[in-house]
C-alpha cells in the first residue's frame, strides 16, 4: 500500500487520536532513506550535527550554512516523513533575522518546518516565523544552546519556580501557534501537565512516556557515540562495533592479498589480453 506523506496536519491528528510519534535526526541521504523506509513520522535535522558529524565540542558553533546544507541532503533522501530543521545558535537574534534564516532552510534546504530553541522569549520570533507561512515546532527545557546560562547540560524544571516557568513557556508557544513542542530534559510529571495543557504536540526526549512522541539522536540510538550516555538514552543497536568489525575484516584481506580476488575485478576480453605482452613492448 502506497503510503502518505506526513505534515503537520497527521502531527496534530495523531495527538488527538492518541496515537504516538515517532521521530529521529538524520543528518544525510542514505540515513534519511533508511528512516523513512522505516516508517519515522518526523525527521529532525538537528543542530546536534555538530556533536555527531562536524566534530564539534557542542552545538553552538553550527552555522545556518552547515543547516542548509545538511537539511538539503536530508531532503533528497526523505519522501514521506515531515522534515523539520533546526534554527542554530545565532539565527534568530531577531524576528526579521529568523524570518530570513528560515526561509532559507524551507527555500535552499527543503525544510517543511523549523525549530527555533526557546519559549517566551522568543514568541515575537516564532510568531514572524509563522507569518511566512512556516510551520514551527517549539523546544523548551533543557535547550542545548543556553547550557552556558544552565550551567551544563542539566535537568530542568525541578522547582516549584521552575515547573511554572516552563508551563508558561508551553503555554505561550501553544498560543502562538506552533503545530509541536519538543520537551527535553525534564521530569515526566512536569511533562504529562503540559502534555494535557497543551494542543500542541509534545515529543519528550528525556521528558517520560507521557508526552506524545519521542524523539532521540540517532548516533545516540544506533550505539554510533560512545563514553559519556544521558539516563535517557536507550541503544537500540551497536552500529559502532559492526562498522568496526566490517573495516578490521576488510583491512585484514588487503593485507593478506585475499582481495580483491577475480570476483571483484575487470576482466579484459581474450583477443585483448593477448596483445598485451606487444602493448608492453611498445611503451617502453
Amino acid at each position: 500500500m502506497e503510503r502518505e506523506k506526513i505534515t503537520v496536519l497527521d502531527i496534530k491528528r495523531m495527538k488527538e487520536e492518541r496515537k504516538k510519534i515517532v521521530m529521529l535526526t538524520a543528518y544525510d541521504t542514505p540515513t534519511a532513506q533508511i528512516l523513512d523506509e522505516v516508517g519515522v513520522d518526523i525527521i529532525l535535522v538537528g543542530d546536534s550535527l555538530g556533536n555527531n558529524v562536524l566534530g564539534y565540542k557542542d552545538t553552538l558553533s553550527v552555522t545556518m550554512e552547515d543547516m542548509v546544507r545538511h537539511t538539503a541532503a536530508v531532503r533528497r533522501g526523505t519522501q514521506y516523513a515531515l522534515l523539520v530543521g533546526d534554527m542554530p545558535f545565532g539565527s534568530c537574534i531577531t524576528p526579521e533575522i529568523a524570518a530570513k534564516n528560515a526561509m532559507r532552510l524551507v527555500q535552499e534546504g527543503g525544510a517543511e518546518a523549523v525549530k527555533p530553541e526557546g519559549g517566551k522569549r522568543i514568541i515575537e520570533v516564532v510568531k514572524a516565523i509563522l507569518n511566512l507561512g512556516v510551520p514551527v515546532m517549539g523546544h523548551i527545557g533543557l535547550t542545548p544552546q543556553s547550557i552556558h546560562i544552565f550551567g551544563g547540560h542539566k535537568v530542568q524544571a525541578r522547582t516549584e519556580k521552575a515547573i511554572k516557568s516552563l508551563i508558561e513557556d508551553a503555554k505561550a508557544l501553544d498560543e502562538a501557534g506552533v503545530f509541536s513542542i519538543v520537551l527535553e530534559g525534564i521530569p515526566w510529571q512536569v511533562a504529562k501537565l503540559i502534555t494535557e495543557s497543551v494542543e500542541a504536540a509534545t515529543i519528550g526526549i528525556g521528558a517520560g512516556i507521557h508526552c506524545d512522541g519521542q524523539v532521540l539522536v540517532l548516533h545516540d540510538a544506533i550505539g554510533i557515540n560512545q563514553g559519556f550516555k544521558p539516563k535517557f538514552v536507550k541503544r537500540f543497536g551497536n552500529v559502532r562495533e559492526a562498522i568496526k568489525s566490517a573495516v578490521t575484516k576488510y583491512k585484514e584481506e588487503v593485507e593478506k592479498e585475499l582481495f580483491p580476488t577475480e570476483e571483484y575485478s575487470y576482466s579484459l576480453k581474450e583477443e585483448v589480453a593477448q596483445k598485451l605482452e606487444q602493448i608492453k613492448k611498445e611503451i617502453k
